[in-house]
């Protein structure tokens, strides 16, 4: 069954809840569209979000605590689900049910999205810095025999390059007086040039 989301969200994919071997309830439905509105908070990029409640047919399964599955759409990757065994339910709550299983569902969930908003600010804000930071030198001298050249600054100085700092270009192709991009940065014996990009 579909649940449709208050009309704020921006979702292109309707709620969708669900539940297996368990009776709906009214007040599960809104708990849940209560907390699917908080993960959109978090998250506003969210475009579709599936809720499964069930309770496992098996031996014991009237003992058995229900299970709540979240599976979240996000632009731009797989989609992020979130399960717990009903095990992890008994060993967290003395006598667990669906409302300990919809917050702890809910709880994982809300971490992974927070987790995933902080890679993706991480990965904007970088480039950002560096293009910033970027600054424009020329090569001085090469010795390819030992993966290692010095390049020489606007300010007639000369900065230590690894092989392995040149990210955009070949090291192998480079001569003296090609202009290189570069961050400075701290090596173990003073300052180097890091992140070496070879000028088109």
């Amino acid at each position: 069954m579909a649940a449709p989301m208050a009309p704020d969200s921006n979702m292109q994919v309707p709620l969708e809840i669900a539940f297996h071997n368990i009776d709906s309830s009214a007040w599960v439905e809104r708990e849940i569209r209560a907390r699917v509105a908080d993960l959109e908070r978090i998250y506003s990029r969210l475009n579709s979000c599936r809720v499964r409640v069930e309770k496992r047919v098996k031996k014991n399964a009237g003992k058995s605590p229900p299970v709540v599955r979240i599976e979240l759409g996000i632009p731009g990757r797989k989609d992020l689900v979130v399960s717990h065994e009903p095990e992890h339910l008994r060993q967290k709550f003395q006598t667990p049910d669906i409302r300990n299983a919809i917050h702890e569902a809910f709880r994982i969930a809300e971490r992974r999205l927070r987790d995933l908003k902080e890679q993706r600010a991480r990965k904007t804000k970088t480039p950002r810095h560096d293009s910033g930071n970027q600054l424009l030198g020329q090569v001085a001298e090469l010795h390819p025999d030992r993966d290692f050249g010095f390049l020489v600054t606007n300010e007639g100085g000369l900065l230590y390059f690894h092989r392995n700092s040149v990210l955009a270009g070949d090291f192998d192709a480079l001569k003296q007086g090609d202009e290189l991009f570069y961050v400075e940065d701290a090596g173990d014996t003073g300052p180097i040039a890091a992140k070496v990009r070879v000028k088109a």
